[in-house]
């Protein structure tokens, strides 16, 4: 039986355990539980403690409710107990020293999620060499609501923190703070954006990768309007005060009830980031274009046949796809372009098609044009066989952290899903987090990306004349983000 491994940190002495030759210290504390006096303030110094603390089991979840629905069906999620929330899980291989570093945010919609799912298991990274860590933050109405005296985007706050504290730690592990790769999927991929985009937490970031992420803030004004009208419907004002007179238990259940009979096309406000001067003076996309961090970035194929059903597909007629067409102000020649691109799909499946390009594909594809640090790009187009997702959103994660037969991963890709993908994208995403380099060409003028599917392929990016109709590519914001690309692309003669 091998001696459980002891590592001392600022707080004190963790006591880990070995799980198939790989050291694992879960649920430290990066900050104070966010509760208590704490509550809706930026993250607090975690506590420190006498003796040795057992790291063997992760660490209390955020507050959350269960997936709805036939989502629910599909991911899962674990609920733990308890206000210290606000921790950091760490698998080290057992000889490492200076080791790369990799800091895994998960995603939810920033209302959900937890990094003690078992498919986020960080020992395959470990194998390789690589220190992964990985981290929970606040969310829903106590991470991402917008009080008039309170701080904003507190689960973001939340992340830097959690960032900064590998960035101090990590050495006693045997990593390397100076080799800290961020990588986050959905809402944790806009996570990693906001983070790469404050300049604080910059300067701890060496490479980003982010999976299926948003790339954007709103106006207070506008990220505020889930956080009104649960005040509405609390019958408490929208700050401080008022919030912390509602239990944790309570806010959630009026987030059930705001959200209610919503639906892929009719629903409620989200949480959102909010463009602050603390937190995030500007919206990720602005400051990504420029700034000096290799990135990884992609999407999949069909996004959103993760939040639109089947049912929800077949109920898209013609005029709701005209109604959707006129309310984002998508020219009729992109639809035509789009039937094109997809011969034979359905009017549900076209609008899915427009809306995940506008949500994810296009912004990717601006902000990959307008960057001169390096920049690859890829689309997961692998199609699973359950209930007809195809290559929805979420996919990819069984295959780049290499566990397929985990049984979450099986819930969206079935229990033949191709282990040479797996193999393929879980070592790119090794190399990008030891060297920068997932192993095909950055994006550039040829707007070269790796489309990963049974057999994958490295090509210009598919479906480009579509895309660029899209009012996400040509927006005077979009064109003039572009802009500096072009300009440098002409300098050096490409």
């Amino acid at each position: 039986m091998s001696v459980a491994p002891q590592v001392t940190v600022s707080t004190g002495i963790l006591r880990g355990e070995v799980v198939d030759g790989v050291r694992r210290f879960l649920g430290i504390p990066y900050a104070a539980a966010p509760f208590g006096p704490n509550r809706f303030r930026a993250p607090q110094t975690p506590p420190t403690w006498e003796g040795v603390r057992d790291a063997t089991a992760f660490g209390p979840t955020a507050p959350q409710l269960p997936y709805p629905g036939a989502i629910g069906e599909l991911l899962g999620s674990v609920e733990i107990p308890g206000e210290d929330i606000l921790s950091v899980n760490i698998w080290a291989p057992q000889s490492a020293d200076t080791a790369p570093v990799v800091l895994w945010i998960h995603g939810g919609a920033l209302e959900r999620g937890t990094a003690a799912i078992p498919l986020y298991d960080g020992a395959g990274f470990a194998r390789a060499g690589i220190i992964f860590a990985s981290i929970n933050y606040r969310l829903g109405s106590e991470g991402f609501s917008v009080l008039a005296d309170a701080p904003r985007n507190l689960g973001l706050q939340d992340a830097a923190a959690g960032l900064s504290w590998v960035h101090s730690e990590i050495a006693a592990f045997g990593g390397d703070p100076r080799q800290i790769t961020i990588m986050g999927e959905s809402a944790g991929g806009a996570i990693v954006a906001g983070l790469v985009a404050n300049e604080s937490s910059r300067a701890h970031i060496a490479r980003a990768i982010i999976e299926s992420g948003p790339l954007d803030a709103q106006t207070a004004k506008k990220a505020g309007r889930v956080t009104a009208q649960l005040a509405r419907r609390l019958g408490v004002a929208a700050d401080r005060a008022g919030f912390a007179t509602v239990s944790s238990e309570r806010l959630l259940e009026a987030r059930r009830e705001q959200a209610a009979g919503s639906s892929p096309l009719g629903g409620t406000p989200g949480f959102q980031f909010a463009v602050d001067v603390g937190s995030l003076p500007r919206s990720p996309h602005e400051v990504l274009a420029g700034a000096d961090v290799p990135l990884l970035i992609g999407s999949n194929t069909d996004e959103y046949r993760l939040w639109f059903p089947p049912a929800a597909l077949a109920d898209i007629t013609r005029m709701k796809l005209l109604l959707g067409r006129l309310a984002l102000r998508i020219p009729r020649r992109a639809v035509a372009a789009y039937r094109s691109a997809f011969p034979g799909a359905a009017t549900g499946e076209i609008f899915g098609q427009l809306a995940t390009d506008i949500m994810l594909r296009g912004p990717l594809t601006t902000l990959a044009e307008a960057r001169t640090a390096p920049t690859y790009v890829y689309e997961f187009a692998w199609r699973s066989p359950v209930r007809d997702l195809r290559a929805a959103h979420a996919l990819e994660l069984g295959f780049v952290f290499d566990r397929l037969g985990d049984p979450e991963a099986q819930r969206l890709a079935g229990a033949d899903a191709p282990q040479r993908l797996a193999d393929e994208m879980h070592t790119a995403w090794i190399s990008f987090i030891k060297t920068g380099d997932p192993g095909w060409p950055a994006f550039g003028t040829k707007r070269s990306t790796r489309v990963f599917d049974a057999e994958s392929a490295t090509v210009p990016q598919r479906r480009a004349g579509a895309l660029d109709l899209l009012p996400s590519r040509s927006s005077p914001l979009s064109r003039s983000v572009r802009a500096p690309r072009r300009r440098r692309a002409a300098d050096r003669g490409e």
